[in-house]
């Protein structure tokens, strides 16, 4: 069957005047694919082209899919999505998914930004220092999870309270107080990369939690499942609404 129209028309505004190889050697997946990941889950417009494609990105450091990034790299730069803003996804999965899958990400995307003539390095965008960012880590904690953060300092066991330090200091003192992003963003980019690592439901549930708190509510979460859905397959879908559906106290429909 034809690719549908709205498809071709989505797929060419992320990637204007491309020739797919895929085409020529695998039409018929092209077209299934294409008809559906660019045009059925498309017609979901709760979420802007830029935020759609940056929990992509993120969704694809999780997996880790490096040939899909880098393409994708290519589309969100073409529907507006600033050099800075595809830099602070990369390091924001630093926290989440680990140096060790981020560090080749971290490559592409100095490939692609030098192949676009985007100059290196970007500017600055940490906004705490060595003496600030654990306070600061905590208050950006606080603000999104609120007093359970006390809780969970207090209910650590003594051998492992550096881990909750490095939380706070670490994970949201030097990442998440970044400029560039603002939050609210940073907690759905956290969104989609716990649905796409799975294993990690707990920390999701946490992180459905947060969203709602900043304010991405039910219908911004279940949207973004929807957009990661192509990239990460129904398993770690249905199993992030199952989790939204938890912390919304609501069932799918």
């Amino acid at each position: 069957m034809p690719i549908r129209e709205d498809a071709q028309r989505n797929h060419e505004q992320l990637f204007p005047n491309h020739e797919s190889t895929l085409r020529r050697t695998d039409p018929e997946l092209v077209e299934l694919f294409d008809s559906w990941a660019f045009g059925d889950v498309l017609k979901d417009q709760t979420l802007d082209a830029r935020t759609r494609l940056m929990v992509q990105l993120a969704a694809l450091i999780a997996c880790p899919a490096i040939g899909e990034f880098r393409v994708m790299v290519v589309g969100a730069l073409n529907v507006g999505v600033s050099p800075v803003e595809i830099k602070e996804v990369v390091y924001q999965a630093v926290p989440y998914v680990g140096m060790g899958k981020v560090f080749d990400f971290l490559n592409v995307t100095n490939e692609v930004f030098t192949s676009r003539g985007i100059p290196l390095p970007l500017p600055g965008q940490s906004s705490t220092t060595r003496e600030s960012r654990f306070e600061k880590g905590v208050a950006a904690q606080k603000r999104i999870f609120g007093d359970a953060i006390d809780h969970m300092r207090a209910d650590a066991p003594k051998d492992q309270l550096h881990i909750q330090d490095f939380l706070a200091a670490n994970c949201f003192g030097d990442f998440c107080t970044r400029t560039g992003l603002d939050l609210k963003t940073r907690e759905l980019l956290t969104f989609a990369m716990l649905t796409t690592l799975g294993g990690c439901e707990q920390q999701l549930a946490g992180h459905v939690a947060g969203n709602l708190s900043v304010g991405n509510d039910r219908r911004v979460l279940v949207s973004t499942a929807t957009h990661l859905l192509p990239f990460i397959g129904y398993p770690r879908t249905l199993n992030a609404l199952r989790v939204i559906n938890q912390g919304t106290k609501e069932s799918a429909s």
